[in-house]
């Protein structure tokens, strides 16, 4: 049976003011979709507008050419997307509950879901603790459980995981992987780190310098559960940089000859 598209993409473009004046293109010529339960993650360097494809999907920014639909629907129309930033962004003046709990809809506060997310998480004993309080790693799995609580269709995350040590970072990594896998959430998801990408994902898209479009579609056909640094792992992300070494500057072997050099610094 063929994968049922969940999300597609045709953004013709995203223009920006330009700070100079005139028009900035953030995004041009993007399309992509994404089957119902994939794990998919986006990697690009940085200013190829992968920030701002995360707030079209999610329904933040609605002034582009082209079209979204999640399951049918526009962003705006779609079910609520769980949505979890660089940063916690956990209300200081909130407990660590109550920040789950403030967005939490009526389904997931009659099964008490924020406590329970709390408690798998290991932050059972730090409900009542206001943020300020948690460590860096503590208050990202205080966000992922916000992100999860209404257990969403789609979850949408920016970089997540960056800063963190590897040891925090690694943990996290597997509580998102058994909360999608619970949940069957799709899943679009935005980094620099080609390991954590390799790690994570069903699928890598790459990204173009701006205006951004995807110039590689690569699927990761290894067996999970994927341990960070493994040979396996190694050898996917070694082969992957050799057939397509300018990949992480965003560009694929094609047009790697044509784009100007200060462009792949």
């Amino acid at each position: 049976m063929a994968d049922v598209t969940f999300l597609q993409v045709d953004i013709a473009e995203k223009k920006f003011p330009a700070v100079e004046g005139g028009e900035f293109i953030a995004l041009s010529g993007l399309n992509f979709s994404v089957p119902k339960g994939q794990f998919t993650c986006i990697v690009g360097p940085s200013g190829t507008g992968k920030t701002t494809l995360l707030n079209i999907l999610s329904g933040l920014d609605t002034k582009y050419q082209g079209s979204v639909t999640i399951d049918g629907n526009t962003p705006k129309e779609a079910p609520p997307l769980g949505y979890m930033f660089q940063s916690p962004r956990l209300m200081p003046w909130l407990t660590v509950l109550e920040n789950i709990r403030i967005v939490a809809n009526e389904s997931a506060r009659n099964e008490n879901r924020a406590e329970k997310l709390l408690e798998e998480m290991d932050l059972g004993g730090f409900m009542e603790t206001f943020p300020n309080r948690l460590s860096g790693g503590m208050q990202r799995r205080a966000a992922l459980a916000r992100a999860f609580v209404n257990q969403p269709p789609m979850l949408l995350l920016d970089e997540p995981f960056i800063s963190l040590d590897t040891p925090v970072a690694d943990r996290l990594r597997h509580l998102l992987l058994d909360l999608c896998r619970a949940h069957n959430a799709t899943v679009v998801f935005v980094t620099h780190d080609l390991r954590e990408a390799v790690q994570l994902g069903d699928r890598i898209l790459f990204m173009s310098p701006s205006p951004g479009r995807v110039v590689l579609d690569q699927p990761i056909d290894l067996a999970r559960p994927r341990v960070s640094d493994s040979e396996e792992m190694e050898a996917f992300r070694s082969q992957l940089l050799k057939d397509h070494p300018d990949i992480l500057a965003g560009l694929d072997k094609e047009e790697a000859a044509i784009v100007p050099a200060h462009q792949q610094e």
